[in-house]
């Protein structure tokens, strides 16, 4: 008998449905977010949907790619990679490059086409700690192992906290650190590593008046339901005007411009008011479900590499999840932040599908 070669696994087919079908999910809530923002604004009510359409088959065509790039010669782009990304965030403070935006400069844009550095550094980051760790795993048992990760980690920090762009330094620091400890440092180096974060919290809170203003509305929203605590106020209002089932798919009446960034930032809001507690459930078991496939294909993976870049890939996904959740919740104090594949944004989009492929590309590996 003829014996066959061994093809190499399928791979993860069930998270790239999930992911897929998420992303046009996410389409259809920024329709019943946006359109009438959209018409009122443009005279097109299907003008925010149109461009995450374009994102939706961007990021299906970088998803598909990525399934197809042997996730191990990424290890060459650990430099190239952080260099772009640090480049594209300084870019952002170079007038007529730099777009700003409600006070706050985020985007830098070239012709018709806006880019959101900040989403491309928290993927650029965890390659190159998946890349440094997994070719020093014996250094990591000291501080000074590292520090050339801390040294990444700040400065992407500082560069998109000047933007300012709180939620997302919140994002890359958590991402750091859970990095860091998945690496093998132990618990004492990891202490001394964490110490330095807790502190910056309250300076940096302090350091910016619009930030201390947040924390108030925080705290007490009422007391200034025309201001700070506007948002968050609208916010709550959407989530319990939804109660247990919702008013029904399009039947929103905070995205008559009563909330801000309803098809982006908070569009987790809209979602509640019109799918309920039931249907946000379903929603966070599926994000569940995208973070547990992508532990998983991290914990089967064969080397080093594989098992440290499909968490970080992962991490940032359910890192996100959870900070834009919490934000609309009212549980932290308010920042903006999109919601991985459902927020308007096509940055986030396209680089979320393409990781995903990378990760689908670690499953299938022998």
């Amino acid at each position: 008998m003829k014996t066959l070669k061994n093809k190499k696994k399928a791979g993860d087919i069930p998270l790239l449905i999930c992911v897929f079908l998420m992303a046009c999910f996410g389409c259809l809530m920024i329709y019943s977010a946006s359109n009438y923002t959209a018409e009122v604004q443009y005279g097109d009510s299907l003008y925010f949907v149109k461009k995450q359409i374009i994102g939706v088959v961007l990021g299906t065509a970088a998803m598909v790619g990525m399934c197809f790039l042997p996730y191990k010669k990424l290890v060459k782009f650990k430099y190239p990679a952080i260099i772009i990304a640090a480049i594209l965030l300084i870019l952002v403070f170079v007038p007529g490059i730099g777009i700003t935006n409600y006070g706050a400069t985020r985007w830098i844009g070239f012709g018709g086409v806006t880019i959101q550095p900040s989403e491309i550094a928290k993927y650029a980051f965890a390659l190159f700690a998946a890349a440094y760790f997994s070719k020093n795993s014996e250094k990591v048992k000291t501080v000074k192992g590292v520090l050339p990760v801390l040294g990444v980690g700040i400065i992407f920090c500082v560069l998109i906290i000047i933007e300012p762009n709180m939620s997302i330094t919140m994002c890359v620091g958590l991402l750091m650190l859970s990095l860091v400890f998945l690496s093998g440092t132990n618990l004492k180096q990891l202490i001394v590593v964490l110490i330095p974060f807790v502190v910056a919290i309250p300076v940096l809170i302090i350091l910016e008046p619009y930030r201390l203003k947040r924390l108030s509305a925080f705290l007490d929203p009422w007391a200034s339901p025309k201001g700070e605590g506007y948002q968050l106020i609208q916010s709550l209002y959407a989530l319990g005007n939804g109660g247990l089932f919702g008013t029904g798919l399009f039947n929103s009446t905070q995205k008559y411009r009563f909330l801000p960034f309803a098809e982006s930032d908070f569009i987790l809001s809209i979602m509640g008011e019109e799918l309920g507690f039931i249907g946000l459930l379903v929603f966070f078991l599926c994000c569940g479900f995208i973070v547990y496939r992508g532990f998983k294909i991290a914990g089967k993976s064969k080397d080093r590499f594989g098992y440290l870049l499909a968490s970080g890939f992962t991490l940032v996904y359910g890192i996100q999840v959870v900070i834009n959740a919490l934000v609309v919740s009212g549980a932290i104090p308010p920042t903006g932040l999109p919601l991985p594949l459902i927020s308007s944004g096509n940055t986030s989009l396209i680089i979320t599908m393409a990781s995903v492929g990378v990760l689908y590309n670690v499953s299938r590996q022998d």
